[in-house]
């Protein structure tokens, strides 16, 4: 059969096909969408280029304070030094920047602080960190630790002998980041670092002074998630405005 034949014979297939539909009511067949364009296949190979970027590096004063944390860490190594040490899951030692420009202190260890080894990861954990973030700073560039590195039984508050066993520690880890700042979170923090019992409704907000490093006492998150007001929330957002101002008013040149 030629070509001729052949495209006669297909155009009579296709007469007679349109006629049966037509026979059956058909009178109307949509258009074919176009085919979009085929996509020209991409080469075998496309190599990825990234821009160069400077190395990052940590500071000297970084390097040194953390091996001085790291000193701290050592001398307090696997404690049994007062009694929290008999229920206790895992030392709580710190965490954050080595050249952190402020420390937060809180009073001690709760249950999942005690099952990570990590402070403040609970609720009142969440709710720090949302208070750091507020005033513009990350939570990993503070340095967040405790008066006692063991969590007290049923989270009560630490005795003084207890506080008294670990303070040493704490006051190292204080002069090894040497910050601009320090926060204390709560009562006990705040009475340990003073050497004396205050109340923290009376003195939240007042700068006070640890070994020449000024030090704003201020509210407690687990405070805060009991007393969620917005005069308690009020209250915590000035005194960590205050902190801010501080540190970046001893930043200026």
């Amino acid at each position: 059969m030629t070509a001729a034949e052949e495209r006669a014979s297909a155009l009579r297939r296709i007469r007679d096909s349109l006629q049966e539909l037509v026979a059956d009511g058909v009178d109307y067949l949509p258009r074919p969408p176009r085919s979009a364009p085929a996509a020209k296949a991409p080469p075998a190979f496309q190599p990825r280029v990234a821009k160069l970027v400077e190395p990052t590096q940590k500071s000297a004063e970084a390097v040194g304070n953390e091996t001085s944390l790291e000193a701290v860490r050592a001398d307090l190594g696997d404690c049994r030094r007062c009694r929290l040490c008999e229920k206790r899951k895992e030392i709580v030692f710190g965490e954050g920047a080595a050249d952190a420009r402020v420390v937060f202190v809180g009073e001690g260890p709760g249950e999942e602080e005690d099952k990570t080894g990590r402070p403040f990861v609970g609720r009142a954990g969440e709710l720090l960190t949302k208070m750091i973030e507020a005033v513009g700073w990350r939570r990993e560039d503070v340095y967040i630790c405790n008066i006692v590195k063991c969590r007290p039984p049923g989270n009560r508050d630490p005795q003084s002998d207890e506080v008294a066993t670990c303070q040493p520690f704490l006051e190292r880890q204080i002069r090894a980041i040497a910050p601009i700042a320090i926060v204390t979170l709560g009562k006990p923090a705040i009475s340990t670092l003073l050497g004396r019992t205050v109340a923290i409704t009376k003195l939240r907000g007042q700068w006070q002074e640890f070994q020449g490093i000024p030090v704003m006492p201020t509210y407690h998150p687990a405070y805060l998630l009991r007393n969620y007001t917005r005069e308690t929330r009020q209250a915590v957002w000035d005194d960590l405005r205050a902190v801010r101002e501080r540190v970046e008013a001893h930043r200026a040149p």
